[in-house]
């Protein structure tokens, strides 16, 4: 086995296509899959699926990716210190929901490029937790920071650094505003605003009206929280979101909450990354740096 191999392996692991792969290494498709039957035969098992045009990672695929991205790293971390660079560099492969990336991490990323100014950050969509944790745990993710209720991780280490209330939000001119303990209930023909099918504080919402017996008249979803915001401060719907948020027009009176006799519990912002990640020293500072940071100290546990 040797580095170049690993390096083809992790491509066709990302890409799970030949072609793909050997377009993005500036190989032959002849050389990435002779790469792969030489890694193969020295690990002495098959790390793809062949179906047809389409592989997929087989167990033992799976198992050798973690080991793969670790001696890619050792490599570089190698390289780093005997050529005497004291200055790190790499890429950290980041997952977030938008929330997070709208509200929470632009100012700490700042910080860290600062810092770490070659240290390149790939963003990820994170619009499901479930997602989120799937590429997590096929290595396709670095670290991930998600909203989520408290609950037991497998394959995952998991870091809780704030908690945040959810807010039942609409326009001032809404019929209930000002009302106190609404009923669910009185909720059942307003037209909800949602975020995407997999969002946390959407099931949980969802679970309430379930358990209250209250199926909402009309559901719009959409892909942004920022959409959803500019529709009920239009007056088309109420919505169910993250106190960070909606804090600003709340404050501002844009919006205002409706209070609710039953509504979700609140939700905690995890850090995330695989138990058997190799953590380079920039992902160590990141991590560190959102320990740090991270948190907001009115309302962190």
């Amino acid at each position: 086995m040797d580095l170049k191999q690993v390096h083809t392996f992790l491509t066709v692991a990302e890409t799970l296509n030949f072609t793909k792969a050997a377009s993005q290494l500036s190989f032959a498709q002849s050389s990435v899959t002779s790469h792969i039957r030489a890694l193969e035969d020295s690990l002495g098992k098959p790390l793809f699926d062949r179906l047809g045009k389409k592989i997929r990672l087989t167990e033992a695929g799976q198992d050798f990716l973690v080991y793969a991205e670790r001696l890619v790293q050792l490599s570089e971390e190698a390289k780093l210190v005997i050529s005497g660079q004291d200055e790190p560099e790499g890429t950290i492969v980041m997952g977030a929901q938008e929330s997070l990336c709208t509200y929470r991490l632009p100012p700490i990323l700042k910080e860290f490029k600062a810092t770490y100014p070659k240290v390149k950050i790939v963003f990820k969509p994170a619009h499901s937790d479930t997602m989120v944790r799937q590429q997590l745990e096929e290595g396709k993710m670095d670290i991930a920071f998600f909203l989520d209720v408290l609950k037991p991780e497998s394959a995952l280490t998991m870091e809780v650094l704030a908690v945040d209330d959810i807010k039942l939000v609409a326009s001032p001119e809404h019929a209930l505003s000002g009302e106190s303990n609404i009923p669910l209930q009185e909720l059942k023909e307003e037209t909800f605003l949602l975020t995407e099918a997999g969002c946390s504080y959407r099931n949980l919402f969802e679970k309430a009206c379930r358990e209250e017996g209250v199926h909402p008249g009309s559901q719009f979803e959409f892909g942004s929280v920022e959409a959803i915001k500019q529709c009920v401060m239009a007056g088309l719907g109420v919505a169910l979101l993250p106190r960070m948020v909606v804090e600003r027009e709340l404050q501002s009176k844009e919006l205002v909450e409706l209070d609710v006799e039953t509504m979700v519990p609140p939700v905690y912002t995890k850090m995330a990354w695989h138990k058997d990640k190799w953590k380079t020293a920039p992902l160590e500072a990141c991590i560190e740096l959102m320990r740090e940071r991270l948190v907001d100290p009115a309302r962190s546990l």
